[in-house]
């Protein structure tokens, strides 16, 4: 465990949520609240934070733009953390990151945008270790989610052969931001080959894997998230690949698809995922599989279970680091329950 310079155990639990009032920061702001802690509602336009109900629950609001640094200090007053779900994070990640550090406190976001995390990392792993503080990019579904779930299935293992990702979704109705940042994001997406990061070869392959029901045989094509970054910066691999159902990916690439529907008194929609990892060494295999509700809905709880385990002091380090270099991973995995099922299986 870490001593962090902030004094993170007497620190007042109040955490900043960056972009609030749209999907993802109502659920996150839902989810603090459950967790007992105090959260700051920040966006653009203080009616919209008002229009989302946060001061009906007794949650402060308060208006900046991220471009804003003197509004975004002054947004930041009195947190003890920040949590970013304003996308795109190549366009708020790095202003973010900068404030968390002008403020002393902790930064976390939840980006699938691999240039996003890169950036994050290389840019601000000295400030934030000088710091005492934790900066971890993409600590959500997409992301961390897959880096802690291969840390866990490695366990004692320092190296691989090779590591594969599957995500699978029974549907995928994007929000407004996921819309908006897949129009941006044109960076080639990332894979490891022969032990080097490098662009997804060109046509991306496809696989046939069979996953836990109610997803049994699916056709997955290589499109990599924000997971290969993260799982590329602290493990040896000689092959990273990460891929996506062609269901999902059928959904999220046609304009018509609606957005997410609420089907219960939470606001999930819905959609079922799996997450499929499978980590070679030799002649062995090993494979984790998570399976959950609601890939917007299930951030909530992945980002909020980090930030009181930063508050409460049980981390094995800070800096600007993967999730699975700051938490452990299995005892991570085990609290998300029951937003969550893991199951771990020797091949």
């Amino acid at each position: 465990m870490t001593s962090n310079s902030a004094n993170i155990n007497t620190t007042p639990k109040a955490v900043a949520v960056l972009g609030a009032n749209g999907h993802t920061g109502r659920f996150v702001i839902a989810e603090l609240l459950q967790r007992g802690l105090k959260p700051i509602a920040i966006g653009r336009s203080a009616k919209r934070l008002a229009e989302a109900g946060f001061p009906e629950r007794g949650v402060e609001c308060r208006e900046a733009a991220v471009e804003d640094d003197a509004a975004l200090d002054r947004a930041l007053a009195g947190a003890a953390a920040v949590i970013n779900c304003a996308g795109p994070f190549m366009d708020t990640a790095d202003a973010a990151v900068r404030a968390a550090l002008r403020a002393g406190i902790h930064y976390l976001d939840v980006t699938a945008e691999q240039p996003s995390v890169q950036k994050t990392l290389d840019r601000h792993e000295a400030a934030a270790g000088k710091a005492g503080v934790a900066i971890i990019p993409a600590m959500g579904f997409y992301g961390g989610l897959a880096d802690l779930l291969v840390a866990a299935v490695m366990d004692e293992w320092d190296n691989a052969d090779a590591i594969e990702i599957f995500v699978a979704l029974d549907s995928w109705l994007p929000t407004r931001g996921t819309r908006v940042t897949g129009e941006k994001n044109t960076a080639q997406r990332l894979a490891i080959n022969g032990g080097q990061l490098e662009p997804v070869r060109q046509p991306p392959a496809e696989r046939v894997s069979i996953l836990p029901e109610p997803f049994g045989q699916q056709t997955f094509i290589e499109v990599s998230f924000s997971e290969v970054p993260l799982i590329a910066r602290r493990t040896q691999t000689k092959e990273l690949h990460s891929f996506l159902g062609t269901t999902a990916l059928r959904d999220v690439r046609d304009p018509s698809t609606p957005p997410p529907q609420p089907v219960d008194e939470t606001g999930r929609s819905a959609q079922r995922f799996a997450v499929d990892v499978i980590v070679s060494r030799g002649d062995v295999r090993r494979r984790i599989v998570a399976q959950g509700q609601d890939i917007y809905a299930v951030t909530a709880p992945i980002i909020c279970e980090a930030v009181q385990r930063i508050l409460s002091g049980d981390i094995r380090d800070t800096g600007a680091k993967p999730p699975a270099a700051i938490f452990n991973a299995a005892s991570f995995l085990r609290a998300l329950a029951p937003h969550l099922s893991v199951e771990v299986a020797e091949m």
